[in-house]
């Protein structure tokens, strides 16, 4: 008989199938696990997806609440998808009464309406660059520089149209302001060269005064005596008309020395004539420098410009002070002459002043062409410069020169002269002493 504990076929059989079982639900669960991990993953991922296009979409509309030009986003056939905040605070309405409507109902005229539609409907795939029109705005029609690009799909079908303008108004308010600012600097500019030229004018009328005192007095001689020898001759032609006998005319001749009056009087019309002309010429000459004169361009000759404003400094300069002139004639440049004549004064007037306080002050002006240049050195044998100021000496309002004794302006207005005549000022310390200003200004060709 067998025992009653050994285990039978239908025990070992359902004890198989148990395990069996046992084992397609561990494998089931398992891959249920399995799927609620990647669920898992799935959830974080789509989560990070979603802060990251929420992150993107606060992006986006943080730029275009901050954007000063104007954005609209429309379809191919102008219906408005989306504005910025720039458009809705132009034109005072909202984006909800915006969206849907038509991109052309902004235009303020049927011309700039008209302009938008054939350019949407014949060129909705090109780019429209600064095209001025007007768009409605709170109170008046606004003008802007429209911008519009050709919005495209991932495979470049056209979608509608990108646009972005900027009111224009504020830019020409902006430039009108600083075409004012530029034309009163201008204006300022042209008055301190011109206060200048008047203080340098006013430092000469003393030598001006004597040079043309010579010649009004040689004419005032002149007139004098021929004033007396027509008193004489009328007298004469008086006798002769009264019927007076020949010998008595002959005697009255003599006496009143006709003959001599007569043959004197070439020489007393002549120099009456040379003095009038000397005076004319001092006079055109302080016309030509106190000119406002700063556009004026002709072909003139350096070299008595060079001439005339050293004899004018040194006339009115204290007797000490000496000028050597060494120029090369003739040195033929292009531009004013009345502006040259100044800085050769400013240069001059300059030397006077820093040999003030030697018992002989020389200067010595020599002039020569090189490469092309007319180049004119003005060295004095006074203290030089010092080397701290050698940087700053065409700085405007710079000067060493006690109070009221200098504006500082003549340098650094003679500086910008030479360079508007595309020429060069420069300074230094001679070797041998004293301040060494070079003045070089192209030769006319």
């Amino acid at each position: 008989m067998r025992d009653k504990t050994e285990p039978t076929l239908e025990s070992m059989a359902a004890a198989a199938g148990a395990a069996a079982e046992d084992h397609v639900w561990l494998d089931v669960i398992h891959k249920m696990d399995e799927v609620y991990n990647d669920l898992l993953k799935y959830e974080v991922a789509l989560e990070e997806k979603n802060a990251a296009l929420e992150d993107s979409q606060q992006f986006i509309s943080s730029v275009l609440t901050s954007m000063s030009d104007v954005l609209i986003v429309c379809s191919r056939a102008g219906i408005i998808e989306t504005v910025n905040q720039s458009l809705l605070t132009l034109i005072g309405k909202t984006a909800e009464e915006l969206v849907g409507t038509s991109v052309f109902d902004l235009f303020a005229d049927e011309a700039s309406r008209r302009q938008a539609q054939h350019h949407f409907a014949g060129h909705p795939g090109e780019m429209l660059h600064d095209c001025d029109t007007r768009f409605k705005g709170t109170a008046e029609p606004v003008l802007v520089s429209l911008n519009c690009t050709p919005r495209v799909s991932a495979v470049g079908k056209l979608l509608g149209m990108v646009v972005t303008g900027r009111p224009i108004g504020e830019l020409q308010r902006a430039y009108q302001a600083l075409r004012r600012t530029h034309e009163e600097l201008k204006h300022t500019q042209q008055q301190l060269l011109h206060s200048e030229k008047m203080a340098s004018l006013g430092r000469l009328v003393a030598g001006v005064a004597h040079e043309l005192n010579n010649p009004i007095s040689f004419v005032l001689g002149n007139t004098l005596a021929l004033k007396k020898y027509a008193r004489r001759i009328g007298e004469y032609l008086d006798a002769l008309h009264a019927g007076m006998p020949q010998d008595e005319c002959e005697r009255l001749k003599k006496a009143l020395r006709i003959d001599s009056i007569l043959a004197d009087l070439p020489s007393l019309v002549d120099g009456t004539v040379e003095g009038a002309e000397r005076t004319r010429d001092i006079v055109d000459g302080l016309k030509r420098f106190s000119a406002m004169d700063r556009d004026v361009r002709e072909r003139f000759d350096l070299v008595p410009v060079i001439e005339r404003a050293v004899h004018w400094v040194e006339k009115a300069a204290p007797e000490r002070f000496r000028v050597t002139l060494r120029l090369t004639a003739p040195m033929e440049v292009l531009g004013s002459p009345g502006q040259m004549q100044q800085v050769v004064m400013n240069l001059v007037q300059n030397a006077v002043d820093a040999t003030a306080g030697l018992p002989a002050a020389e200067l010595g002006v020599s002039g020569q062409i090189e490469s092309g240049e007319a180049v004119v050195a003005f060295r004095d044998n006074g203290p030089g410069i010092a080397p701290e100021n050698l940087g700053r000496i065409f700085d405007p309002f710079f000067t060493t020169k006690p109070v009221g004794k200098g504006t500082g302006l003549g340098l650094a207005i003679s500086y910008g002269i030479v360079e508007r005549h595309g020429g060069e000022l420069s300074v230094a310390n001679h070797a041998e002493g004293g301040a060494l200003f070079t003045l070089r200004v192209p030769l006319a060709t």
